[in-house]
């Protein structure tokens, strides 16, 4: 099993839009990078392909800021974020 790093937690997921804006509270992420959600009714992994931060494009999100990523499947609030290490 890869060893994992709690890096964060959902505060909202926009579902037309398919957007999980996320808390980002250690570590950062870029993207290229993969990703897990895990939660009561959440388990998967998805590789960054968008970040935006206020409607605009980055790579790159450290700690202490908010986020919101591109994704394929729906996560709920309160998810956990994690990144291999």
């Amino acid at each position: 099993m890869i060893e994992e790093k709690k890096i964060g937690k959902v505060f909202a997921y926009f579902e037309k839009i398919g957007v999980a804006a996320l808390q980002i509270t250690d570590d950062h992420i870029e993207i290229g990078e993969t990703i897990r959600f895990k939660g009561q009714n959440t388990d998967f992994e998805e590789e960054i392909e968008s970040m935006q931060i206020d409607k605009k494009d980055v790579d790159y999100v450290e700690a202490g800021k908010s986020v919101g990523i591109r994704v394929s499947q729906k996560v709920e609030k309160g998810d956990e974020v994690y990144k291999a290490l």
